[in-house]
């Protein structure tokens, strides 16, 4: 498996402003869930990725990429920085798909959430990658570091 570099994991987290979290859900006992209100109250623009939602943390929940990509460009100007993953490894080939479409420049996929030839594929077309691996864990260690 490949490991990830602390120096991108880093890069994303100094750098991405508009998060969009995919799976993100609406139930308080979910990673997803709590991770998103984490980085909302951290700085980050968070954009509730859902088909099955219309609304997470009083915020509008998108049902796929294209329409919370559109979303972050009407409220901040800009689009998605990073994507981060709580969906199934199954799922990541169409995220990746969706990714490199959209330009998101990078990727991160939650603990146990894994495709090698997804990675490879999004890392070939110029994404940065992070997988199997907790963006709340990594950011919580990069704060205690300053």
């Amino acid at each position: 498996m490949t490991t990830n570099d602390p120096a991108v994991m880093d890069e994303m987290l100094r750098t991405a402003r508009n998060v969009a979290v995919v799976g993100m859900s609406d139930k308080p006992a979910r990673a997803s869930h709590n991770i998103g209100r984490y980085l909302g109250d951290h700085g980050y623009h968070v954009l509730p990725v859902n088909p099955m939602l219309r609304e997470v943390l009083g915020k509008p929940c998108y049902p796929d990429l294209d329409a919370a990509q559109a979303a972050a460009r009407e409220q901040t100007g800009a689009g998605i920085d990073l994507v981060n993953v709580f969906r199934a490894s199954e799922f990541v080939p169409a995220i990746v798909d969706d990714v490199i479409r959209l330009g998101i420049p990078y990727l991160w996929l939650q603990d146990e959430v894994v495709h090698e030839e997804a990675i490879a594929r999004a890392r070939a077309a110029g994404v940065k990658c992070v997988q199997n691996d907790c963006i709340f864990r990594q950011h919580a260690r990069l704060i205690s570091d300053l």
